[in-house]
């Protein structure tokens, strides 16, 4: 999972290192997009209700009871959306009974539809997911899902004015994280920083479209 970090008034950035992946619990990893406000509050009572679930419990809810949940709190939150201001996240995680990573995507209404192989959501999303379908393929390492997640970030931000891209000046960069059997881990600043150099690097050096290149002899 990957986000940006900025926030966005109307056409003014409001905040420039907002938080916008969050581990849901030990197995699973929520994204938000739109309103900031009841985004992170709808995050931290999902949270709250994954954890005393398991306590109640003494076991932690399936992926597909997770979703679900989510899902009603989207729904709940629709008269509130309904006037502006609408909240639409991503779910993923890994299922412990099937052994295989999922993802869910909502609109605005609740609805849950589960997604094969990758899913976007907020302004960029259809920008990023454009860069997301050329570059995926199901054999992809995980060092090679989190490059075509970071290309896909700042390709969106470079069209979309409220997604932020890489902030070298003051050291921000997107929240990239991914979850496995192991558990939501996010990824290091440092590893994503260096993972964003060499995307410059190979955007200054290749060739533009329809430049003209030459061999050694000097032929077209």
């Amino acid at each position: 999972m990957a986000g940006d970090r900025r926030a966005t008034m109307g056409h003014i950035i409001s905040h420039r290192s907002i938080e916008k992946v969050f581990p849901a619990d030990r197995h699973s990893g929520v994204a938000i997009a739109g309103a900031a406000g009841p985004a992170m509050e709808m995050v931290k009572l999902f949270q709250l209700q994954l954890e005393h679930y398991e306590k109640v419990e003494g076991s932690t809810l399936s992926l597909d009871g997770k979703a679900n949940q989510l899902s009603q709190m989207v729904r709940g939150h629709l008269p509130i959306a309904m006037q502006g201001m609408a909240v639409v996240p991503l779910f993923a995680g890994f299922d412990l009974a099937r052994k295989a990573g999922r993802i869910f995507q909502y609109d605005v209404t609740g609805g849950r539809y589960e997604e094969t192989n990758f899913a976007t959501t907020g302004s960029g999303g259809m920008l990023a997911s454009t860069v997301i379908k050329v570059g995926f393929s199901e054999d992809m390492t995980s060092g090679a899902a989190i490059d075509l997640a970071i290309d896909a970030l700042f390709r969106a931000a470079d069209d979309d004015s409220a997604t932020g891209g890489p902030d070298l000046v003051r050291g921000i960069y997107p929240t990239v994280a991914t979850i496995t059997a192991e558990g939501f881990e996010r990824v290091a600043d440092s590893d994503v920083a260096s993972r964003f150099a060499s995307l410059a690097e190979r955007l200054t050096t290749q060739a533009p479209v329809g430049a003209e290149t030459t061999d050694d002899r000097g032929d077209i």
